[in-house]
């Protein structure tokens, strides 16, 4: 799976875990050198509280684009050391 945003590979890997329609890729997959800082944080009632990053790609930025969860919820291990996306970033094989 290769996941796109302005023309640029944000994140690819053959190991993804689907949940809930989104991919979630290995956080070391994330190219670290388009990740810029977000302090977004949500609550997903059985994953945990998620932290953000945003994504700066051509001097373009896309604010919150990237989400994981530091400390998912029992039962939601699955996403644990993961990225997953959304805001315009294209996900596909």
């Amino acid at each position: 799976m290769k996941a796109t945003w302005n023309n640029v590979v944000i994140a690819q890997s053959d190991d993804t875990v689907l949940v809930e329609g989104n991919h979630y890729f290995p956080v070391d997959s994330l190219d670290q050198k388009y990740v810029t800082f977000s302090n977004h944080k949500t609550v997903c009632a059985w994953k945990g509280t998620a932290s953000y990053y945003s994504l700066l790609v051509n001097g373009e930025l896309n604010p919150d684009a990237v989400w994981y969860y530091p400390t998912p919820k029992s039962g939601a291990e699955m996403v644990a050391g993961r990225v997953a996306f959304w805001k315009g970033v294209k996900v596909e094989a």
